[in-house]
């Protein structure tokens, strides 16, 4: 996620008509956690800038690009209107960096398909006399979806060629030309919760800010980040899962009610499953001031799902009750899957620990009376986590989910993979 532009306090100026020019360099790309390996590529980027100005005067800068260096991956389609760039174009003469970004436009992007980004823009102010060279660097693409936003940082890998040249006239001012004239702003959204990001920065390719702190200020309301998590499902998921998940808090009273999101990833569901067939939970850990885990459940599907129709998980809610005071961090664990495919049958439960997460947010708790992060749960209490008392290790319960006759559940990128129909006959 990226700031949006903010313009100087002049008003551009163009002192002539705006040239622009090609330059090809190659780039080595590295997606957000879970968006699969670095790619390395060949960009063309177009900027344009007046042939010449004075000093004193503001100009437009803009960086097209004409040819992505990669394309989208494999794993979902980019909705319209969901790609944000940002540029960072260097200016000799010690002019440092001009930032450029530009707007969240875009048709909708395929899988596999060429990246499409706007174009970039941004102002320099001129403060010296001479040739002033513009070229092209690092580059950063924000994709939102419905479940988060996650960043792609590309920057070049060998020597990049000028892009355009300003010559600027003597004026009424010397010094430094800079292109610090690209300020701060904010771009919300990045969750469907309303993660938030400031200061238009982002770091190791997953968006910066996006926890929140402070639990005072009459402020009720804390949107998390989504965090990359790895879950280990044993022997019923092969590979496992991986799949973003948000945690967002609503301050009532004392307590905080809480609302976990996974992906609304989709695909094609091999067979039709009846409503109320899966019902998820999650451990929520707790961290920093306070210790354990929170219960948190969502509602199983209302509907049918047809064959082939996309499958989600609903989102979990529970309550937790801090028993401590201080900065206390919250971080998807244990995901839990209840498999019914008849009313009033036992249900399958489908274990999934969490092998690697992060901090999706964090608060500024004071202790409530018999508050206890490890005992509090949504209608139940927590068993501490641990797949030995789930029944995963259970070989009964692993062939009775293969009845599910291979369900598929798309979580984003991550793929829930049940026992195929056809190996279960082969046992039988």
């Amino acid at each position: 996620m990226v700031a949006l532009l903010l313009g100087g306090a002049g008003i551009a100026i163009t002192a002539s008509p705006a040239q622009a020019a090609e330059t090809k360099f190659n780039v080595k790309c590295v997606p957000p956690a879970g968006g699969g390996s670095p790619v390395e590529g060949e960009t063309t980027a177009k900027v344009t800038a007046p042939a010449s100005a004075k000093v004193g005067d503001e100009v437009d800068v803009s960086w097209e690009t004409v040819k992505p260096a990669s394309n989208n991956t494999d794993l979902m389609d980019i909705p319209q209107d969901a790609v944000q760039p940002t540029g960072w174009i260097t200016v000799s003469g010690g002019g440092g960096e001009l930032k450029v970004v530009g707007e969240k436009k875009n048709p909708p992007i395929p899988k596999k398909a060429p990246m499409q980004m706007s174009v970039m823009k941004g102002k320099l102010k001129l403060t010296k006399a001479g040739k002033i060279t513009l070229t092209p660097g690092k580059y950063d693409v924000a994709v939102t979806f419905s479940f988060g936003t996650f960043v792609t940082k590309c920057a070049p890998t060998g020597a990049v060629g000028v892009g355009a040249t300003i010559d600027v006239s003597a004026g009424s001012s010397g010094g430094t030309t800079t292109g610090g004239t690209t300020t701060g702003g904010t771009t919300t959204g990045g969750t469907t919760t309303g993660g938030t990001t400031t200061g238009g920065t982002t770091t190791g390719g997953t968006t910066s800010g996006g926890s929140t702190t402070g639990g005072g200020g009459g402020q009720t309301d804390f949107p998390g980040k989504a965090v990359e998590v790895a879950f280990d499902c044993g022997p019923v998921v092969p590979g496992g899962i991986k799949t973003p998940v948000t945690i967002n808090a609503k301050k009532n009273g004392g307590s905080y009610d809480l609302t976990v999101k996974t992906a609304k990833g989709a695909m094609a569901a091999p067979m039709a499953l009846p409503a109320g067939a899966l019902k998820p939970s999650m451990d929520v850990k707790l961290g920093g001031a306070d210790s354990g885990t929170v219960k948190v459940s969502g509602p199983a599907n209302a509907d049918p799902i047809p064959d082939k129709a996309p499958v989600s998980l609903s989102d979990m809610t529970g309550t937790y009750k801090p028993g401590k005071s201080g900065k206390v961090t919250l971080s998807p664990d244990q995901l839990t899957i209840d498999v019914t495919m008849a009313p009033g049958s036992t249900p399958i439960n489908v274990p999934c620990k969490a092998t690697s997460s992060g901090v999706s947010l964090e608060l500024d708790t004071t202790a409530q009376p018999g508050g206890s992060g490890s005992s509090t749960a949504s209608g139940s209490s927590t068993s501490g986590g641990g797949l030995a008392e789930t029944g995963a290790e259970d070989e009964g319960g692993i062939k009775a989910l293969a009845l599910v006759a291979g369900t598929v559940i798309l979580l984003g990128g991550a793929v829930f993979t049940f026992t195929p129909w056809r190996r279960l006959r082969g046992t039988r």
